[in-house]
């Protein structure tokens, strides 16, 4: 018999791994349920069954912004600099520099993800060197640091409804531990949905003793006021990085493609390390279309809706008995709101019985956020199509009358509340 043994084989790290979850975990999409739970552009792609991209797809046809179909035999291009072009064309604005993006600022990898990852890899020495976060954040953070064996230094956001960057603690961190070698920053945040302030994120680059990267997230920059991303200020700051991603605004989860704009230098080490054909040719057509003049229109347009829609459940879900207060910004795609006992306190057995009621009794999936630092009782609501946020609305409103007439959550966990005001760098 072998002697091969996982328990010894496999790296401790992975072993003890916590894997990313997510409510799709629990609810999948069985094509029924309304899923208000994934921050998706519930509006779709920016691409019809008209458009000049599917007409110059077709097998052999070699014609128009698509691709030919008769050429998926070939590796993709490598490099991608005609995409990588049209990424620094949207995101040079020349609102917080005069200098402009060129190709050579740029990373594309399979979603954000790819780029989270790659950092680790380039700068994080496995079982030495650590990163920090600023709960509560995206969890894939915390998820690939384990993987590479880098530790974790945690300095939470101040409290909502604010949820700003806490850069005096932040700064007093990167001076005291010498091994931190970046600092992930989501803005705006997940699942706040708040902006971090740019004169915050400045004062982190200026620190004068660390020698690190400060990550920005900006996977929700497209639903924040124009000009709010900082792409372009890699051209000024050598060790900013900012990632972004089509999944969000451009309501195209379902290509795998997420950009990394960083100092020539820093993009260069992640070009380098990457797979070689790193993004197929049909998700590289998909996204050259969606940077046309005529896909960024569709884009426009969708963000337009579901910026309507925020407006509308940021007016109608306070006036949900059971509704309590909502905590964080309005720069994303999504809310978060506390949820109440009958007792009209935020309650964590409240919000979860809401949401497990609702996917499992209305068929609609929304996030239960509340054992993240400052989300005490908390659901994130993904907004939706007018016609989802109609049916969220109503199900929201019948579940909480049942949940606090039954008294769900009678006794509010103290205990997990003072845990979560007082948290500190760890």
């Amino acid at each position: 018999m072998s002697p091969f043994n996982l328990e010894t084989c496999a790296r401790p790290n992975i072993l003890t791994l916590e894997p990313y979850r997510c409510a799709r975990d629990d609810y999948k999409d069985d094509g029924k349920n309304i899923l208000l739970d994934g921050n998706e552009n519930a509006f779709g792609p920016p691409i019809t069954a008209s458009s000049s991209l599917l007409a110059g797809a077709g097998a052999g046809s070699g014609s128009g912004p698509g691709f030919d179909l008769l050429g998926l035999h070939r590796y993709p291009d490598p490099h991608q600099v005609d995409l990588k072009q049209l990424l620094c064309n949207l995101r040079t604005t020349h609102a917080h520099t005069a200098k402009t993006l060129t190709p050579d600022n740029l990373f594309v990898g399979v979603g954000s993800d790819e780029a989270i990852d790659a950092l680790l890899r380039c700068f994080c020495v496995p079982g030495q060197d650590r990163i920090l976060v600023c709960p509560p954040t995206y969890g894939m953070y915390s998820v690939s640091a384990q993987v590479n064996d880098v530790g974790l230094v945690k300095v939470p956001l101040l409290p909502a409804p604010t949820f700003a960057l806490d850069t005096d603690a932040v700064c007093a961190a990167l001076s005291s531990e010498p091994h931190i070698k970046m600092a992930y920053l989501c803005s705006p945040g997940n699942p706040t949905g708040s902006l971090l302030a740019k004169a915050d994120i400045e004062r982190v680059l200026s620190h004068p003793t660390w020698n690190g990267i400060a990550v920005l997230d900006e996977a929700y920059i497209d639903f924040a006021p124009p000009s709010a991303s900082l792409a372009e200020w890699v051209t000024e700051w050598p060790n900013l990085v900012v990632l972004q991603t089509l999944s969000k605004g451009f309501g195209m989860a379902g290509v795998r493609l997420g950009t990394a704009f960083a100092a020539a230098p820093v993009a260069r080490l992640l070009n380098n390390i990457k797979a070689p054909y790193n993004i197929p040719t049909p998700t590289a057509a998909l996204a050259r279309y969606a940077f046309s003049p005529e896909g960024l229109a569709v884009v426009a347009s969708n963000i337009a809706a579901i910026t309507a829609q925020r407006e509308r459940l940021l007016v109608e879900l306070p006036r949900i008995p059971g509704v309590g207060r909502l905590r964080g910004g309005t720069s994303s795609n999504f809310v978060l709101y506390e949820m109440l006992d009958a007792q009209g306190s935020p309650d964590n057995a409240t919000a979860l019985a809401v949401y497990e009621r609702l996917a499992e009794n209305r068929g609609v999936v929304v996030r239960f956020r509340g054992k993240e630092h400052g989300c005490f009782g908390c659901l994130r609501i993904t907004v939706g199509t007018e016609a989802e946020v109609t049916r969220f609305l109503e199900a929201l409103g019948e579940t909480l009358a049942e949940v606090r007439g039954g008294n769900v959550g009678e006794g509010n966990d103290e205990e997990e509340r003072e845990a979560q005001a007082n948290a500190v760098v760890a």
